[in-house]
C-alpha cells in the first residue's frame, strides 16, 4: 500500500506565494510520475501540474495553461516527495489541492494513489 501526505496549503493574500509537499511512504518499488491536481467545489478534480520520473523518460513536467509561468512542480527522488511551488497567486487559484503518484509496488504491481487534499485559499 502506498500512501501520500500532502502539507503546505493555507491562506495567502493575492500575488503570494505557497510552496506544497507531497511525501508518498509504504510499498513502494518505484515511482513512474507524480503530480497535483486541484478540484472546486462541484466540479471535477483537474491536472495542475506533473512531472515524469527521470527514469522511463526525462523530468519532462507538463503543467495547466492557467498555470503555467506561475508554478513550477519538482521532485526528490531519494525522497519520494514532488512539490508544488505556486507564485503570484490568484483568488481563481482556490482549491482543494491533491496529490497523485503512479508506479511499481514492491508487490511488481501498478499503484495508482492520492492525497488526501489540502486546501489553498488565495482571498485579501
Amino acid at each position: 500500500q502506498v500512501q501520500l501526505v500532502e502539507s503546505g496549503g493555507g491562506l495567502v493574500q493575492p500575488g503570494g506565494s505557497l510552496r506544497l509537499s507531497c511525501a508518498a511512504s509504504g510499498t513502494i518499488f518505484s515511482i513512474y510520475n507524480m503530480g497535483w491536481y486541484r478540484q472546486y467545489p462541484g466540479k471535477q478534480r483537474e491536472l495542475v501540474a506533473s512531472i515524469g520520473s527521470g527514469i522511463t523518460s526525462p523530468d519532462t513536467t507538463n503543467y495547466a495553461d492557467s498555470v503555467k509561468g506561475r508554478f513550477t512542480i519538482s521532485r526528490d527522488n531519494a525522497k519520494n516527495t514532488v512539490y508544488l511551488q505556486m507564485n503570484s497567486l490568484k483568488p481563481e487559484d482556490t482549491a482543494v489541492y491533491y496529490c497523485n503518484a503512479g508506479g511499481l509496488g514492491t508487490s511488481m504491481l501498478r499503484f495508482d494513489s492520492w492525497g488526501q487534499g489540502t486546501q489553498v485559499t488565495v482571498s485579501s
